[in-house]
């Protein structure tokens, strides 16, 4: 617990010394930990080693956004007809 304290005070520290709300700073937080997690299963899906089912289910995210990334990062991939 007193982890969380330290943390819940150096986000109210920071937030003092710059122009940005504690809200502001976590979802900051978030998007940096949620890029990382993305680029760590991007790997994997390079090498095969991890399918876009796994992938979806470990960033809980929809199918067809995993796609939106892959195009965004310029990666090639399968796709598929929907008839």
């Amino acid at each position: 617990m007193s982890n969380l304290k330290d943390i819940k005070s150096e986000i109210e520290n920071y937030a003092n010394n710059s122009n940005l709300t504690e809200l502001q700073i976590v979802e900051k937080l978030e998007i940096h930990f949620f890029n990382k997690k993305v680029n760590q299963n991007l790997k994997l899906y390079k090498k095969g080693l991890k399918k876009v089912s796994d992938i979806t289910k470990d960033l809980k995210i929809s199918p067809r956004k995993f796609y939106a990334i892959l195009e965004k990062k310029k990666i090639e991939h399968k796709k598929y007809n929907k008839k």
